[in-house]
């Protein structure tokens, strides 16, 4: 019997590939990453919705 709390996670993930991907630049520091043919604009406004949500 194996003992269950020494077995180590699988370390592997895999990343996105960006070239499958589009940029929106939220400010100097911030780029988001959304699908091709996505609209940037609505990207961009869900980004600043869900970080107001996140204000206390």
């Amino acid at each position: 019997m194996r003992n269950m709390m020494n077995d180590k996670k699988n370390t592997a993930f895999k990343s996105p590939d960006l070239e499958k991907l589009q940029a929106v630049v939220i400010d100097v520091k911030t780029r988001i990453y959304i699908a091709i043919g996505a609209d940037p604009e609505k990207a961009r406004e869900n980004y600043f919705a869900r970080l107001e949500a996140k204000k206390p």
